[in-house]
């Protein structure tokens, strides 16, 4: 089985739990990350809050994509040559929340990554 890594974020928990649902039964893996941290807490020696940390305004979640269940492939000639294109087509609602690696990142992956899978490469 092959699968396809993205990282996505969306406005609010609320909405990514509704695209999640929107998916019914399916074979993806998807990892709700929640609100990450931008600038995380702090701790003193005795576990006391130094200061607060910032989470972002966003939710994040990463998915395994199944790709046999988002490819389509189709025969196209041109010029009598015959190729095969494959298209791939994401469920309603995931393509304008998917991210880029950004050279911020803390890790190439970002704050999660799948077992055996690299985000970015």
């Amino acid at each position: 089985m092959s699968y396809i890594f993205k990282k996505y974020e969306f406005q609010d928990e609320d909405t990514a739990k509704t695209r999640i649902a929107a998916l019914g039964e399916h074979n993806h893996t998807v990892v709700e990350l929640g609100y990450l941290w931008i600038t995380e807490p702090t701790y003193d020696e005795e576990g006391n809050e130094v200061s607060e940390g910032t989470k972002a305004n966003v939710y994040s979640v990463d998915v395994l994509w199944n790709r046999e269940e988002i490819v389509t492939y189709e025969e196209q000639t041109v010029d009598g040559i015959t190729n095969i294109v494959a298209t791939v087509t994401y469920p309603y609602g995931w393509n304008s929340k998917e991210i880029q690696y950004n050279e911020s990142w803390v890790s190439i992956n970002g704050a999660h990554k799948f077992l055996g899978w690299k985000f970015y490469e």
